[in-house]
């Protein structure tokens, strides 16, 4: 759960429901205000038996917690009475929306299963000052992400004796199957104090591999609506950019003022089917992606999807093998997507036109390297799946063409066994390329034929105390994925990793996890590429403190030469109190291959991160990285490069809907050229910065102001010189029919 909303709650799945619960419809209205006195409450459902799930093993909750249930001709409802026997000390801050986290923030809410699968969820979950977080829960993947928004209502108030939470949420929202579906549900609670407590109104087995499906059945909607609820999200970007016209540091240029328009548009034909389309859509990032570092880095670097076309139904685009990763379609003229179910089938379809612009990840087994997408491509990718209890079997295929007959596909199987203990799961791809003809934009591209496979099987076991895992890989040396992550070809892995856990009730931890992991990796003729052997453990405790330290003994290939390294790898996070509510650091220290020059190195790499919280309206986020490599030349040893970033990111939250934030990032690269075996810049980098006005309605009635700088590093003098600056306006507005 990449998020952390539910990280403690690893072991948890078998399709055994809780208890049902029978829903009746509303006797009168409900005001979404945070008070649960209106008349439409009174004969709502009421669920007061409550269960401490973590720490606690679905023990009696150290506080009360009450939910009720109900629903009209147009809304489905869930109230809440949280009650805190401090209520002085309930966490929560003001925040845009999605920024709510399981360590710091007191939050509540309903999960819905109204595809009734036992697999896939939407979370609507709220903090004690209305910031929303929705998200979508993927028990066939483990994933949870929250990238998809919705729409829905929330309202609350923080009393004398805790706090009240109201929900609304439009059926229009929702997809489901006739009139009067059955859903599974949940209702949570998470309350951070000495320790993360999380409280369900249904009861989790551990030593199972699941989440969802240990959901209670909602039974008595009826007469629910029917489909057609249209969503038209026109909108107006405005842009003002200039440039560094003759390379950096010459003078800022500014281009003339630059207008685009364009729209999304979604339309329920049904009620469990939904039709997605774009024309010219504003794929400008609002937040800039996290720095990383990639100095020394073989192979591309993943970032995650934020643009909301592609985000109905995404669960569906994971599979084993990242065979779809929607961000390769850099520059869309068009889309169109259809997502839905039937029966026990849920598919996705998705067309697009791609203008290009971006780069194309080129694999290789020893590192990734990347070709300029000077061209316009068709992209189409489609997958459907048919579910049966815990488990499931689909079809992918993808495929993307280009001008000249050249094209990339890519077509399989794959599929999950589930039991109560036991997941298998794999997928078998076939790929067919053809390359363009663009030997001067990459060596590979010549016009040639690519066929080749790839496979991915994994079995894992888990119980209250022991879990294992262990995974086969195969991938051709000619196998391409065009529309995917596949940042690695051309070789065979096997994986595997056990794990004992403990459960202290007393002391600073109340989780503990011992581990042992190994792993042999080989080309495609048998040469070793990799060995692993690591041993440690992880533990969650006191403070809301997660902390994990293992260590490392590789043997990697560089070139045509196997070295082996030593590393201690950890990752610790924390709560120190309101004010400092999480700190951090993870990174590792030992010996690196210096892949660039083929010898092997000394060095480190700490990535430390923290929110400060000096008002409930104020938010800084410090996070950082520096890492370093030494190698011996001529019997001595001197430091080869040092790279460092720092990117803080202060946001002031006027209410739920409104907030200013300012972003200052930094990234550098300092070398010592006499220790490289070939030229390089002495120094390197950029500093980023951005200030942001936003105002939101919902999720697509939006209004933002914005002034960006970007500046470069001059390779000589290490001085930052201006690379473009932008001032930027977007205005859209979802109409709802």
């Amino acid at each position: 759960m990449k998020h952390g909303i539910f990280v403690a709650l690893i072991a948890v799945s078998a399709y055994a429901t809780g208890p049902q619960i029978h829903v009746t419809k509303a006797t009168g209205p409900i005001t979404v205000d945070g008070n649960l006195s209106d008349p439409g409450w009174q004969g709502a459902t009421r669920l007061d038996q409550w269960y401490e799930t973590n720490p606690g093993d679905n023990l009696e909750p150290k506080v009360k917690s009450v939910g009720y249930l109900t629903y009209d001709d147009h809304f489905f409802y869930a109230g809440f009475e949280f009650t805190d026997p401090e209520p002085s000390k309930i966490r929560g801050p003001y925040n845009d929306r999605d920024h709510i986290g399981g360590n710091t923030d007191d939050y509540g809410g309903v999960i819905l299963d109204t595809r009734n699968d036992g697999k896939t969820a939407i979370l609507f979950l709220v903090n004690p000052r209305n910031i929303q977080y929705d998200a979508i829960s993927d028990d066939t993947s483990g994933n949870e992400d929250n990238s998809p928004d919705f729409f829905w209502d929330s309202a609350t108030k923080i009393t004398p004796t805790g706090w009240t939470l109201e929900i609304r949420i439009p059926f229009s929202t929702l997809r489901y199957s006739g009139a009067a579906p059955d859903w599974g549900i949940m209702l949570y609670r998470n309350w951070p104090r000495d320790r993360r407590y999380q409280m369900f109104a249904n009861k989790l087995p551990r030593g199972m591999n699941c989440f969802i499906c240990n959901e209670s059945k909602l039974t008595g909607l009826h007469d629910l609506p029917p489909a057609g609820h249209l969503v038209t999200a026109p909108y107006l970007n405005t842009q003002s950019v200039g440039e560094a016209r003759d390379g950096l540091g010459s003078p800022i240029t500014t281009r003339p003022l630059k207008n685009d328009i364009g729209a999304d548009v979604k339309w329920t034909p049904s009620r469990d089917t939904a039709i997605d389309a774009t024309i010219n859509p504003d794929f400008s990032q609002i937040e800039s992606d996290n720095a990383v570092i990639s100095t020394n880095e073989r192979f591309a670097i993943f970032f995650p999807e934020r643009r909301p076309f592609f985000l109905e139904g995404s669960e569906l685009f994971n599979t084993t093998i990242q065979a779809v990763y929607t961000r390769t379609i850099t520059a869309p003229r068009y889309g169109l997507r259809s997502t839905g179910k039937f029966g026990q089938n849920a598919y996705t379809l998705l067309v697009a036109e791609d203008r290009g612009g971006g780069v194309v990840v080129l694999p290789s087994p020893l590192g990734s390297d990347f070709a300029n997408q000077e061209f316009s491509s068709k992209v189409l990718v489609g997958r459907v799946r048919h579910d049966f209890g815990r488990s499931y079997a689909s079809f992918l295929a993808t495929d993307r063409e280009i001008g000249g007959g050249a094209h990339n596909r890519v077509f399989g199987p794959d599929f999950q066994w589930k039991n109560d203990h036991h997941t298998i799961t794999g997928q078998f791809l076939l790929s067919d390329s053809r390359t363009p003809n663009r030997p001067e934009l990459a060596a590979e591209w010549n016009g040639q034929q690519l066929r080749s496979h790839a496979s991915d099987l994994w079995y894992s076991f888990s119980s209250a105390k022991w879990d294992f895992f262990t995974e086969a890989k195969d991938f051709g040396d000619k196998f391409r994925a065009d529309n995917g992550f596949i940042p690695q070809v051309g070789f065979k892995s096997n994986y595997a990793e056990m794990g004992r856990t403990i459960r202290p009730t007393t002391g600073f931890f109340n989780r503990v996890r011992f581990f042992a992991m190994s792993e042999y990796d080989s080309q495609q003729d048998g040469s070793q590429l990799y060995r692993l052997l690591s041993f440690g453990f992880g533990a969650d405790g006191k403070m809301q403190s997660f902390n994990r330290l293992r260590y490392a003994y590789e043997t990697v290939r560089a070139g045509d030469r196997l070295f082996q390294q030593h590393q201690l790898k950890f990752s610790d996070n924390l709560s120190l109190n309101n004010l400092i509510s999480q700190i951090g650091w993870d990174g590792w220290i030992g010996q690196q291959v210096d892949f660039a020059n083929l010898r092997l190195g000394r060095g480190a790499s700490v990535n430390p991160f923290a929110t400060i919280r000096p008002t409930n309206h104020l938010q800084l986020n410090f996070s950082g990285g520096v890492q370093w490599l030494k190698v011996r030349v001529d019997n001595s040893e001197n430091r080869l490069f040092t790279s460092q970033v720092e990117r803080l990111r202060a946001t002031y939250t006027f209410n739920s809907r409104m907030f200013l934030r300012t972003i200052l990032q930094n990234q550098r690269t300092n070398r010592d050229r006499s220790l490289y075996t070939f030229a390089v810049n002495q120094h390197g980098g950029s500093l980023a910065s951005q200030l942001l006005f936003a105002y939101k309605l919902n999720w697509q009635t939006v209004m933002y102001l914005g002034f960006g700088d970007l500046r470069g590093v001059t390779p000589e003098e290490a001085t930052f010189e201006p690379l473009n600056r932008s001032v930027f306006f977007k205005i859209s507005y979802a109409f709802q029919h």
